[in-house]
Order: structure tokens, then C-alpha cells, then sequence
């Protein structure tokens, strides 16, 4: 294949991939050049390391694999965010707002659980009491209400479709 199929090739991946690529905007960015740059960073990849022993099939499927793993990386690196330690943006200023530092963990999360276990029927309420909030295993919490495994499953099952049922109710009380 010569270079100047292989530009032509190339042009052709970046059209028929028009969705793919950056689209020229009005946004802040102006992302035509980053579609130049990337039908450029692909021919270059391309010219690199071309076998052209190879079958126009199979050269085009390598180029095809060119173009999508170019294209991830920049998409990857486009929508990377920056990441800042707590520790970073309180040198830089940032503030706190007194109540999140009083007050960590809102308590309502926690007063709808509380309010959910009560309207639960004892065994239910001893089954999710054991499996969520003590964390324990299927056979742990078999073990300590003297039920089978089997037991445990289905009051589990029934126990967490109940609390579904009562938490849009206790949800509307609030």
C-alpha cells in the first residue's frame, strides 16, 4: 500500500467515523485542529510501522485498530479530570461550611433505616440487622437465629421486598 492510499485510506476511517472524531464547534475549544491532529497522529502511527507484505484486508483492519486506539487516548485524555487531595484545597482556600464540619454524616439516611427496621416484623428485621449492618455471612446469620441457610435466603428475600414496599411510606412520613 502506498502512502498515498494509505492517506486516502485514512481520510476515508476519519469520515465514515465523523461521529467519533472531535467535530469542529463553537465551544471554548476549537476541535477542528484536534481532528487534523488526529487523522495526522494516525498516519504517522500508520507510516511507522506498515508491513505492506500484508493483504489490503488485513492492513485495513490494522489500520481500523490504529485509528480506534488513537481515538481512545484522546478521548481518554480529554475527559481525564484533575484530581486535588482535600489536603490541596484547603491550602488553597477552599472552606468547609461549618455544618458538614459539625455534622459529617447526615443522620436522615440513618433515621430512615432506624424507622425501617421498627416497621419490619422481628425475624425480618433480625435478618437484615445481621446480614447489612453486622455484616455477617449467610451461614453466620443462620448460625446465630438458629435457622437453616435456606431459611435465612428467602426471609432475606422477603424481608428486603417488604422494606421496599415501606420505604416509600416512610419516605412520605418524613
Amino acid at each position: 500500500m502506498c502512502l498515498r492510499s494509505l492517506s486516502r485510506y485514512i481520510s476515508s476511517v476519519v469520515a465514515s467515523s465523523a461521529d467519533v472524531f472531535p467535530r469542529p464547534s463553537s465551544n471554548k475549544r476549537n476541535t477542528r485542529f484536534s481532528s487534523e491532529d488526529l487523522t495526522s497522529e494516525i498516519f504517522l502511527k500508520a507510516v511507522r510501522s506498515i508491513d505492506q507484505e500484508r493483504s489490503p484486508q488485513t492492513i485495513q483492519y490494522w489500520l481500523y485498530q490504529i485509528a480506534r486506539t488513537t481515538l481512545a487516548d484522546y478521548w481518554r485524555a480529554y475527559y481525564r479530570e484533575s484530581t486535588s487531595s482535600l489536603d490541596e484545597l484547603l491550602e488553597a482556600g477552599w472552606e468547609v461550611p461549618a455544618e458538614e464540619l459539625s455534622n459529617p454524616m447526615s443522620s436522615v439516611p440513618a433515621y430512615r433505616v432506624q424507622r425501617l427496621l421498627q416497621a419490619l416484623p422481628e425475624h425480618y428485621r433480625e435478618v437484615l440487622t445481621c446480614r447489612f449492618l453486622l455484616n455477617l455471612s449467610v451461614k453466620a446469620t443462620a448460625l446465630r437465629m438458629g435457622r437453616s441457610v435456606a431459611n435465612v435466603k428467602v426471609l432475606q428475600f422477603r424481608a428486603l421486598k417488604r422494606a421496599a414496599c415501606l420505604e416509600h411510606i416512610i419516605a412520605e412520613a418524613m
